[in-house]
């Protein structure tokens, strides 16, 4: 019987900083390709809908689809990380991504091009999941924070390129937008080739069986929740008989999952791991952060088109100022942090900036000071940036090296689980409050409401006549400022849970015990029959 030690030692890895870089480079290629495939599409869809004779309904699947994949798949990409080779695992996750981009940009119809994302969905998946796991297989936590810097910068160029890619590209009349799918093909042909040369990892190879009912059931689960929470306020009633049906179906496949990964040899994700303080408040953290990062995103770039008749470029350099904090933040005081061991301080404060950035953004109207705006977008940039990858850091430094897959993936997981709710969440009270003013405002110019010209679909600002402008103009600004102010409590309820995370020093390798806890668990698990781990060769 191995002992409970053996994954630790089979997983530490002994790199030099240039042999980092070089691997990191593959990595951080791959996680370009998952960001780009996101925000490319986002300034394109109206096009893509229009060329495809699809409405409003397939605009919504479209984004919908890929993120329903990619959330439910992290877990199942994280564990198997646990028990094969990580590298095979990351090349087959761009592998799947290159093949559902192709295919995409093949489509004829809106049926086909929303199946084709939910493939590219799952490829996503296992990239964002597998970048997390190789970098804490490669690098110790101490030095974690240095490198986690890279990987903001890189999200944030993928942010903010991404959709003035997708704006030129469709503008181009040579191009057009199958070629918004097809972009991302030659930088995830060059991360594999990368990866190949140059990420070579121990090969641990495990004797166990991958739980399949559970993933079943928690990629039930996690569908029929986020399905529910995409088509409520829009097909039917928040409080409506689909509602509780959903809710219902939603609930019973939550407990037939955990009743399966209590059982389970190899559970896909472990219950033990919600026994930890850190990571339970650091998934609590995750999902609060996870709802305002995809919130703001998501719709500040219809703020500006609307309220402010931008471009879909323009609207994509007025939001620098945030992908500019997080850039900054991420880099700084991931150095920071390598310098010191110390993480906490910086969770806090990133939290308590992304509050008053998302408190601050509830004032906002359309005809807010851009200087203004710019300060409130750079504060929850900040925020972003202290909290996102060191809420991974923190959880990763409390396991030992066997599990740093699984419980990477299980916060990455619930930050998309967070960021779906909220963008459903937050686009529902968007569309009820918008419809509101624009009735109040519409009222008081003597006409009917259907005279905005927004009916079921975004209103052109520049083909409304000036009295009727100035009415959508402001109701979308009012309906922005209020769901930032709804997402305020979410940066609140991630300053309590982080101000409660008890603080561990960095350890500066992978193989240092990790706690007495977990040795105790470990030893525990290792008498208990635990799956023989063979190491073999390296990658």
């Amino acid at each position: 019987m191995t002992q409970a030690t053996a994954p630790t030692r089979a997983t530490a890895v002994d790199m030099s900083h240039r042999q980092i870089l070089e691997a990191l480079s593959g990595l951080l290629l791959g996680m370009f390709v998952a960001i780009l495939s996101s925000t490319v599409v986002s300034n394109a869809l109206p096009r893509i809908i229009t060329d495809l004779h699809g409405g409003q309904s397939a605009y919504t699947w479209v984004v919908t689809s890929t993120l329903l994949a990619t959330t439910a798949t992290t877990p199942i990409w994280g564990k198997l990380a646990d028990l094969t080779s990580k590298k095979v695992l990351v090349q087959l996750a761009l592998g799947i991504f290159v093949l559902g981009s192709v295919l995409a940009g093949q489509s004829h119809t809106t049926g086909e091009l929303i199946a084709c994302r939910v493939v590219q969905g799952v490829g996503a998946g296992g990239l964002t999941a597998l970048a997390q796991v190789i970098m804490a297989t490669m690098i110790a936590p101490r030095e974690r924070g240095r490198y986690s810097g890279y990987l903001g910068a890189v999200m944030a160029v993928g942010t903010i390129g991404g959709p003035l890619i997708g704006g030129v590209i469709v503008d181009t009349d040579w191009l057009g937008w199958r070629w918004c799918f097809y972009v991302g093909v030659p930088f995830a042909v060059l991360a594999l080739v990368v990866l190949q040369k140059t990420l070579h990892l121990p090969v641990v190879k495990r004797e166990a069986k991958i739980d399949w009912w559970g993933a079943t059931l928690i990629t039930a689960a996690v569908s029929l929740l986020l399905i529910w929470v995409t088509l409520a306020g829009d097909k039917y009633d928040w409080m409506s008989w689909q509602t509780a049906v959903m809710v219902a179906g939603a609930v019973l496949l939550g407990a037939l999952a955990l009743r399966v990964e209590n059982r389970a040899a190899e559970p896909m994700i472990p219950p033990r791991l919600f026994r930890n303080r850190t990571i339970t408040l650091a998934v609590i953290a995750s999902i609060a952060v996870g709802v305002g990062m995809f919130g703001a995103s998501v719709f500040l770039g219809q703020y500006f088109q609307i309220s402010r008749g931008e471009s879909p470029t323009m609207s994509g350099l007025m939001t620098l100022p945030m992908i500019l904090g997080l850039l900054i933040a991420s880099t700084v005081v991931g150095r920071i942090i390598t310098n010191t061991g110390r993480w906490k301080r910086y969770l806090v404060a990133g939290s308590v900036l992304l509050t008053a950035g998302f408190a601050l953004m509830g004032t906002m109207r359309a005809d807010t000071p851009y200087w203004r705006l710019a300060v409130f977008m750079a504060l929850i940039g900040l925020g972003l940036g202290m909290t996102m990858q060191n809420l991974v850091l923190a959880v990763q430094n409390t396991v030992g090296p066997h599990e740093l897959g699984a419980a990477s993936s299980v916060v990455a997981f619930f930050r998309s689980l967070g960021g779906a709710i909220g963008v459903s969440a937050l686009g529902a009270i968007l569309g009820h409050k918008v419809k509101d003013y624009l009735a109040e405002g519409l009222a008081g110019l003597g006409i009917p409401a259907s005279s905005s010209g927004s009916g079921g679909s975004l209103p052109n600002v520049h083909t409304l006549p000036a009295p009727i402008r100035a009415v959508v103009e402001a109701a979308y600004g009012h309906g922005a400022g209020d769901i930032f102010l709804a997402a305020a409590p979410f940066g609140l309820i991630a300053l309590i849970a982080v101000v409660f995370i008890k603080e561990v020093p960095l350890r500066r390798t992978n193989g240092d015990a990790v706690s007495a806890e977990v040795e105790r668990e470990s030893t525990v698990a290792a008498g208990a029959g635990a799956p023989v781990v063979r190491t073999g060769g390296r990658d």
